[in-house]
This record gives structure tokens, sequence and C-alpha cells, in this order.
């Protein structure tokens, strides 16, 4: 799958439905058929939606771990924890479960970003928080991240 573009604001309603925005839905026309999977963030207070494409190469690497070796297998209980699928319906909304929406404390006002080949769904004043910078200077960051990859010698990391 290509990487998915963009971050988008939409509302949660009372059932726990949201409407996927145009943009983000012709994105992931390939994957309307096959479903997502949606799950619990291991580092943040969101949820991700993979395609199912994207979860199944996931779970190809997950699948590699030695179940016993006691980290892995607790790593493979708390990473799969709360994981549902779900789909996109005729009308273009995806039902977010009960247990999902208060891990994540949606609100009626949610974001989802993209992120490189998934997307996270956030409440959207924590969204907000999640990127004012105040407890991260992302320019060090980056550099931390970023700062030594070259490998297409384009100059660009």
């Amino acid at each position: 799958m290509n990487s998915i573009i963009g971050t988008y604001e939409c509302k949660l309603d009372a059932k726990g439905r949201l409407m996927i925005p145009v943009a983000l839905k012709k994105q992931l026309s390939a994957s309307l058929q096959d479903g997502f999977v949606l799950k619990r963030s291991v580092f943040q207070p969101c949820l991700e939606l993979y395609p199912m494409s994207e979860w199944n190469l996931m779970m190809n690497k997950i699948n590699k771990l030695n179940r016993f070796v006691k980290k892995n297998n607790d790593f493979i209980r708390r990473f799969t924890a709360g994981v549902k699928i779900v789909e996109v319906d005729d009308l273009g909304r995806l039902l977010v479960p009960k247990d999902l929406v208060g891990f994540a404390n949606l609100s009626k006002d949610i974001v989802l970003s993209s992120a490189v080949n998934i997307v996270e769904v956030w409440d959207k004043d924590a969204y907000e928080k999640s990127i004012s910078g105040e407890d991260v200077d992302f320019a060090d960051l980056a550099e931390d991240v970023m700062g030594n990859i070259n490998d297409d010698g384009d100059g660009i990391s």
C-alpha cells in the first residue's frame, strides 16, 4: 500500500460511528473490500486503523516471535488487546466499538491522522495537545531520528 496522506477532522455520532472523509476514503479504496483492524495504540492515547493488508504484514512479523519467551508473549497479549475487525458501511461510516471509544477517550470531535501506512484516530483535544510540542523539542527529535539517514544519496533523509 502507498503512504496515506492527510489529517482530517470529523464527528463521532452517539452510536460511535464516524464518516470517513471523501479524500481519505479515496486513498483507502483498495482496502474497503478487505476491511480494517482497529486497535489501541501502543504509545499514545489514540486508536490505530490498519488496512487488512497492513495488519497481515504486521502479524507476519509478530508470528515470528517465540511465544516461549515471556516478554514476547506479554508483548503479543498487550499489542493485540482490544483488536477489532471493522468495516466501512455503504454510507462510508466506520463503527468504533465502545471499549475502544473509552480507551481513546473519544468525544464528538475527532481527528483522523495519517501515520505512513495506517490512520490514527484521536480525540481532537488530545491530538492538538500531542502535536503542540510542549513536551518534545521536534527539531531535536527530527535530528535524532532522521539526522543520520541518507540512503538515497540525494541529500534528503
